[in-house]
């Protein structure tokens, strides 16, 4: 294919990347080293509803620049003393392309490699290169988002759908774990994690929208990487009720199996295995090539001391009608719900869990994994154990609140109108008013109306 043409460095809408040159040394050790020839071994592309990226993997640290033309859209890439280590560079046939329509490459006068995308709409650019990580070297990585203003950024989430005129759906938000550049853990056969977390994600929001009273929505419902950060962050803004991440386990030690379940520690993880289980999982921000620049870190602790308590005590019972249900359905990993510092389940206002499935580094729970009616089972398990806690416990103005039916409860020995209060949490004067009661005198045997909601 003959090389694209060069450019002019007049183009009124030339945006040149600042990283050139000066990432180089953090890279390969010294910025004054010159970088030596790099070839770019592949390119696999993914999309999702915020932006296209594509990623260039090479086999060394490179020198680079980016801007883009219009009339057409263009993206042209020029990667110093470069060379194309493949027979062929395409856009990859088993994966949307987004804004990409073609991509060209040739061999400039200077010995620099150029790459152009072509694109099917205006896009604005971004560019990183990161280090070895995981199982993946070097890497260029290209964003492409629709430009300032258009409006073409979709809303990923929306509220649910209300049941009636003055009652929404319970809303939960899944997640699937992993995906896109970051495959997660990789099962004996090659089965990754990502493909299991999305199949089973997909499965769980099936059975909670065919239930009464409750949706779901899914953080992503395809092969791409979200942020860690923004995954519980998109779960906030959608107000949902509780956020659960879908994960399949992995461990060196490959007799490792069953199901575990986890929710936020403050502290630290509850075991040494949890711990690295968590390190692992936080890694998947360097991997998928997203920057660990967050919010302001007073503002953060000044949020989960407001309201992180609270939160986590929601998620602890959420987490352990899961895990029962989970042990009716199969093999537990353990016996008690585990405690981790997983950045998914820091929103300090969701209720939020993790379920490792199984162990996908399991030869038996790998094949598991890929069986449609075990990922099935896997869903309703999970489903059974989040629709007992909202039964017990529906959030006001929900449909379930206004169709949950009185519980009853009978007096025993010791017990007290207002320590029954707190442990159905309703206030006092609405147990009273239940139960038409003059004061806070109740009688041994007595059963007792809770009210709803």
């Amino acid at each position: 294919m003959p090389g694209p043409t060069r450019p002019g460095p007049e183009s009124g809408r030339a945006v040149f990347c600042l990283r050139f040159g000066f990432l180089l040394g953090l890279l390969v050790g010294s910025g004054a080293q010159a970088t030596k020839a790099a070839d770019v071994e592949g390119l696999r592309v993914w999309a999702d509803p915020q932006k296209t990226r594509a990623v260039f993997d090479l086999d060394g640290a490179v020198e680079y620049r980016v801007f883009t033309l219009p009339a057409p859209d263009r993206v042209v890439i020029d990667v110093a003393a470069a060379a194309l280590g493949t027979p062929e560079l395409a856009l990859p046939a088993d994966t949307p392309h987004g804004v990409l329509d073609a991509v060209r490459h040739g061999r400039r006068d200077d010995g620099s490699l150029r790459l152009v995308f072509d694109l099917n709409a205006p896009a604005r650019v971004k560019s990183f290169l990161l280090p070895p990580a995981a199982e993946y070297g070097h890497r260029l990585v290209i964003d492409l988002e629709p430009p300032a203003g258009s409006g073409q950024n979709p809303v990923v989430l929306t509220a649910s759908a209300a049941r009636g005129a003055d009652h929404r759906d319970v809303l939960i938000a899944v997640d699937a774990g992993h995906g896109g550049e970051d495959p997660g853990a990789i099962g004996p056969s090659r089965t990754r994690e990502k493909d299991v977390t999305l199949a089973v994600a997909r499965e769980l929001k099936r059975q909670i929208d065919a239930e009464p009273g409750m949706r779901a929505v899914l953080i992503r419902d395809g092969d791409y990487y979200v942020a860690l950060r923004e995954r519980h962050e998109i779960a906030r803004r959608a107000r949902a009720d509780l956020f659960v991440s879908i994960h399949a386990d992995g461990f060196r030690d490959a007799r490792a199996r069953g199901s575990s379940v986890y929710v936020l520690s403050n502290n630290g993880a509850s075991s040494e295995a949890a711990k690295m289980l968590a390190d692992r999982e936080n890694m998947s921000d360097l991997v998928g090539g997203v920057s660990f620049e967050g919010r302001d870190e007073t503002i953060v602790k000044v949020l989960l001391d407001m309201s992180q308590n609270a939160t986590m005590q929601a998620s602890r019972v959420v987490a352990d009608n899961v895990l029962e249900a989970l042990a009716a359905n199969g093999r537990t990993h353990k016996p008690k719900v585990e405690s981790a510092g997983f950045v998914v389940l820091k929103s300090p206002d969701v209720p939020s869990i993790l379920v490792e499935t199984a162990f996908i580094t399991n030869p038996e729970e790998e094949i598991m994994l890929n069986d449609p009616v075990a990922q099935k089972q896997l869903a309703g398990a999970v489903l059974s154990g989040i629709g007992a806690y909202f039964r017990q416990r529906p959030p006001p103005g929900t449909w379930l609140a206004a169709n949950r039916p009185p519980a009853r409860h009978i007096v025993g020995r010791g017990d007290t109108l207002s320590g029954i209060a707190a442990r159905y949490q309703v206030p006092v004067d609405r147990l009273r008013e239940a139960n038409r009661l003059d004061g806070d005198m109740i009688q041994l045997g007595a059963v007792l109306t809770i009210p709803s909601g």
